[in-house]
């Protein structure tokens, strides 16, 4: 139940009119309407309900001659970290919205809430009580593309949980999976699985086939399979199209892909609806770059051994709630199964790499802390099983670490970095025809980039006009580094300063003391080998080179964001043994001195 606080009452009003007035507004009225003086509180079914009472009623209904008031009830001493924006422009880039949240503080999670509401609903949670009241108080009634924002605090349920416990209250479990996923006799146990999940975009007038006569064609799929199929059929209501989540095996995946194409071939040409079926595969942004390869080759070398055509949908359909792009496939049965199972291994390699880059930045950068990023080492790949495909809004179905711009922390949290850190200075190249878009109007831009990373970023003046490159100079310790860095990789990619079919590969270059620079050689290569394998990205220590007036000497790297980051973090370790290994030797040198005194 979502309890609901409905004020500014005329002392007249009895629960009878409160019926009324639900009944009225075609809300669900329920039993449980508790009046008092002035007020009530009033529960509603669920949130999406909640919502709906909400913008109906709060500031628009009347009763007795009084305007009255409906917002969630949340009683002081639970007012935690999370609250609800409401009547956001339903097109608006993530950004925008994320520049906009992180100005307030380290936002952990945002969550998109399905509302029957033309605008979008999201639940933020922030890092600390602190940081969501002044959200509240700086955020209430602020105006976006002629959208004014509602927020309201709302009940944290873990912490809520948490104190009920702190209480000697009982503990209580996770709920069940969302009533909407259709998964009779399916597998269990695969929620932590780590394997990348197929997932499908279907017609929705071929749901009821696949779903079948009280629902025996989808747990023939499931048992024939040893699959789990959630057909995300409840969300967006009226979209011409619904999700389907397949979790098994790649081979359970493929063999349930097959089934659930076959069905749908027999159904359009049993009802004469549809000339062609194609097979649409969903894929995060983020893999999809490496699913295409270098000018596209991966993709053509699919088509012509699989006898298919394949397109995949443009970077301008990426919105703030959905980051999934649509691989089409055209061709027959077989042809578009064979090619699915190809696309899928492709992707499953660019996730795992992604996986183990993760897992090997945590262990690089000490205190990162991925709970905060809204992840976990199981790293969930996808929202709640009903989680919208498009039409409607969409909250990121992958881990937000990776591609397109929330990529970096913000609207998912960032990372959290403890122990003694120094400042760092990196020197990253971009294209010169990037600095306009990365300064922005007037400098609102970097000035934004600076202020959420918590870091100094300055573009340094060029000597020749015509230079391909600019060199952007930052400053700030470990997590501002990760947290710049990664902005601007993202902002390059969304927009299309690289195509979408390459990958965003930016030089950068640290200054390292010149007695390590040899360390970070190694002996005939072997330690910058071993760097640039473990990392992919190339590692150049240029020889010869005059150490400057602080003894240092620079480093380059060359890679996309993860490949940097790895690689940076790395070199930076060798430089703290490095000078670690001098402090001992010094304090050794310093003692052998006393005693021979």
């Amino acid at each position: 139940m979502n309890k609901l606080y409905v004020g500014n009452l005329s002392p007249s009003v009895t629960v009878e009119d409160l019926k009324r007035l639900f009944g009225e507004s075609e809300l669900p009225v329920t039993d449980r309407v508790l009046l008092k003086s002035g007020y009530a509180f009033v529960d509603f079914p669920d949130q999406k309900w909640a919502i709906k009472a909400i913008e109906t009623l709060s500031g628009k209904a009347e009763l007795h001659g009084k305007v009255i008031e409906v917002d969630y009830s949340v009683p002081k001493k639970l007012r935690s970290r999370k609250i609800q924006i409401r009547n956001i422009p339903p097109h608006l880039q993530w950004e925008v919205l994320d520049g906009l949240l992180s100005q307030y503080g380290s936002v952990e999670n945002v969550e998109q809430v399905n509302a029957d509401s033309d605008s979008a609903v999201v639940n933020v949670t922030y890092a600390s009580k602190e940081e969501a009241k002044e959200a509240i108080e700086k955020l209430t009634g602020h105006s976006l593309e002629n959208h004014s924002f509602s927020i309201s605090y709302i009940l944290d349920v873990e912490s809520d949980i948490g104190e009920a416990q702190s209480r000697g209250a009982p503990r209580w479990g996770r709920g069940a999976r969302e009533a909407d996923s259709t998964h009779p006799g399916a597998m269990g146990g695969r929620q932590g699985s780590h394997e990348l999940p197929l997932r499908l975009l279907v017609p929705t007038q071929f749901v009821g086939a696949i779903i079948g006569k009280e629902g025996l064609t989808i747990k023939n799929i499931t048992k024939q399979t040893q699959s789990k199929v959630d057909i995300h059929r409840k969300e967006n209501m009226g979209a011409s199209e619904k999700a389907i989540t397949i979790h098994s095996t790649p081979d359970g995946c493929s063999h349930a892909c097959k089934m659930i194409l076959e069905v749908m071939e027999k159904e359009a040409a049993d009802t004469k609806t549809a000339d062609e079926v194609p097979l649409k595969i969903l894929a995060h942004n983020s893999l999809v770059g490496r699913l295409i390869g270098k000018e596209g080759r991966n993709l053509k070398k699919m088509e012509q051994d699989t006898g298919t055509k394949i397109t995949i949908s443009p970077l301008q359909d990426l919105t703030l709630y959905n980051q999934e792009r649509t691989i089409m496939i055209r061709g027959g049965v077989e042809e578009c199964c064979n090619a699915e199972v190809e696309i899928m291994k492709k992707l499953r390699e660019a996730y795992e790499n992604d996986v183990a880059a993760l897992n090997l930045q945590a262990s690089l950068i000490p205190g990162l802390n991925l709970s905060a990023l809204g992840i976990s080492s199981g790293l969930p790949v996808l929202s709640p099983a009903g989680a919208p495909h498009r039409g409607s809004s969409h909250h990121a179905a992958y881990n937000p670490f990776l591609g397109h711009a929330s990529s970096l922390g913000g609207l998912y949290g960032a990372p959290t970095l403890r122990g003694q850190q120094t400042q760092e200075v990196v020197y990253l190249f971009i294209p010169t025809q990037a600095v306009g878009a990365l300064i922005g109007k007037k400098g609102q831009h970097i000035k934004e980039l600076a202020r959420y990373a918590g870091a100094s970023i300055k573009i340094a003046p060029s000597d020749n006009p015509d230079a391909p490159e600019r060199m952007v100079i930052i400053t700030g310790l470990p997590e501002a580094q990760f947290k710049a860095q990664g902005r601007i990789f993202g902002k390059l990619k969304e927009d299309n300063f690289f195509n979408a079919k390459e990958e965003v590969k930016l030089e950068a270059h640290i200054k390292v003391p010149a007695a390590a620079a040899g360390r970070v050689i190694g002996k005939g290569g072997k330690t910058v080998n071993e760097l640039q394998n473990l990392t992919s990205a190339e590692v150049i220590v240029p020889r010869d080179q005059t150490p400057d007036e602080n003894d240092e000497v620079f480093v380059k790297i060359i890679g996309h964001f993860f490949a940097s980051q790895t690689a940076q973090r790395k070199i930076r370790e060798i430089i703290q043994q490095v000078k670690h290994q001098e402090q001992k030797s010094q304090h050794g040198a310093a003692t052998a001195s006393q005693h021979t005194k």
